[in-house]
């Protein structure tokens, strides 16, 4: 059985076959730590979780690193620790422990190496010199940026038009710039920000662009070229195409990673998540409703490619199928793994095969297989499901609801007025409020309608 993976630079499935099969890199885009993840974050972190569970089955758990690093100086979290009169430290500290409780409760492995930008400033300083040097980058105005038209293949993995990628990036309109699509690899700190002495001979302190800080975690941790680089789809252009440029031309090698995976989009209800709709949602607001798992199986339904609709609906479904997985493999120990779920896994991460897998699996345990329940559970724990004792997940169950329809009506309209007058901060406060209560809310251009959660 040979794994399969799609490769969005080549854009073809091919056999994955490492570099090195006792040392198997992957490195995943990590979070910005300025606020609370939301749903679409968190697909990543399962999506790659399960390959990572997946590669260490195949080759060992010893053999596989995982790299995802913590963006930790951004002009994000410049803005928000300014808005909330607080230490940048404590905010990122804050934001990253957070994070790090809500990925263990969706039952995610910690990866092998968790970088923080801030701690790689000199591997950021030493690339850019390198770049310098070879005149793939230059200074302007105590910028350095890097110069696009000095790489022949920029434009590879995004397979974008010119026109596309100026656009695409919403470049910065600035008169030092030679080149439109010129990045920035540095730049000079405005008071107040997080500041360190300047690479190309800069006297001005300044600070590392997002795109570099990838390319200087990635290199320290895996080499200048490794097995697998994933992240969302959102990362192809700029910020992977980015690191694709400065990496390769740094190195001088003819790629950066051998495959580049990306996961599709996330809607909620059928819409765009986003504040104005009222329909964000946090993983650690859901982690409130739903146990992890129920979230991570409702997460894996689709494949990790295609679009994802994120329902109540779905989570229901979810919850209703592990609550008798977990009734049908509370005695037994873990038994072997299903073929079909294994084959399903191999080719590209197909999850809703594995899950119809696991399912067959269900119906023979349920009949009094012994073996099938035994089976189902090395299966279903081969992708982080039915990882706690059986006593411990009959244990969770949310607060009861109490349901004051009076109460919930008139929230309603004080949001709807909010929304109208543009008061989005108080449309959020009320929309959180009525999620603390259990209740979830359902925006359409026919008005607002509500449910009690699960």
């Amino acid at each position: 059985m040979e794994l399969k993976l799609y490769d969005t630079l080549t854009r073809e499935k091919r056999v994955f076959a490492p570099l090195d099969p006792a040392r198997v890199r992957m490195y995943v885009c990590g979070p910005t730590v300025y606020d609370f993840a939301h749903i679409g974050n968190a697909r990543p972190v399962i999506v790659f979780d399960v390959l990572f569970r997946l590669l260490r089955h195949i080759y060992g758990e010893r053999h596989v690193t995982y790299v995802r690093n913590i963006t930790d100086v951004d002009d994000k979290i410049n803005a928000r620790a300014a808005e909330r009169g607080i230490a940048i430290g404590q905010l990122t500290k804050e934001t990253y422990e957070i994070f790090h409780r809500d990925v263990q409760a969706l039952a995610c492995l910690d990866p092998t190496h968790e970088p923080r930008a801030t701690e790689f400033i000199e591997p950021m300083k030493e690339l850019i010199e390198r770049l310098l040097k070879s005149r793939h980058a230059y200074v302007a105005e105590d910028n350095v940026l890097f110069h696009v038209p000095s790489m022949k293949d920029y434009g590879r993995l995004s397979n974008r038009s010119l026109d596309e990628m100026i656009a695409g990036a919403r470049v910065e309109v600035a008169p030092y710039k030679k080149d439109p699509q010129d990045f920035v690899l540095w730049k000079p700190s405005k008071p107040g920000e997080p500041a360190w002495p300047s690479p190309g001979g800069i006297k001005t302190p300044g600070r590392p662009g997002w795109h570099i800080e990838c390319s200087a975690m990635s290199w320290k941790h895996l080499g200048e070229t490794f097995d697998i680089h994933g992240g969302g789809i959102d990362l192809v252009f700029p910020h992977h195409e980015n690191e694709i440029a400065q990496s390769r031309c740094a190195f001088h090698t003819p790629v950066m990673a051998n495959f580049w995976m990306h996961n599709g989009f996330l809607q909620v209800e059928g819409e765009k998540m986003s504040k104005s709709l009222g329909n964000f949602v946090t993983i650690h607001e859901l982690l409130k409703d739903w146990p992890g798992e129920v979230v991570r199986a409702t997460m894996l339904q689709t494949q990790y490619r295609q679009p994802i609709n994120w329902t109540v609906a779905g989570l229901r479904e979810s919850q209703k199928n592990i609550d008798h997985w977990y009734e049908l493999t509370a005695d037994v120990q873990p038994g072997e793994l299903c073929p079909d779920v294994l084959d399903a896994l191999f080719d590209d991460l197909n999850t809703p095969k594995a899950f119809a897998a696991l399912h067959e699996l269900r119906s023979e345990a349920a009949k009094g297989s012994k073996s099938a329940s035994r089976d189902l559970k090395a299966s279903a724990q081969l992708i982080g499901l039915l990882q706690l004792p059986a006593a411990e997940w009959r244990a969770f169950r949310p607060a009861s609801v109490s349901i004051d329809e009076a109460k919930i009506a008139n929230l309603i309209e004080a949001r709807a007025a909010a929304r109208a007058a543009k008061n989005f901060k108080e449309s959020d406060r009320i929309r959180d409020e009525l999620a603390a209560m259990g209740v979830v809310l359902k925006d359409s251009k026919d008005g607002t309608t509500w449910e009690i959660a699960r």
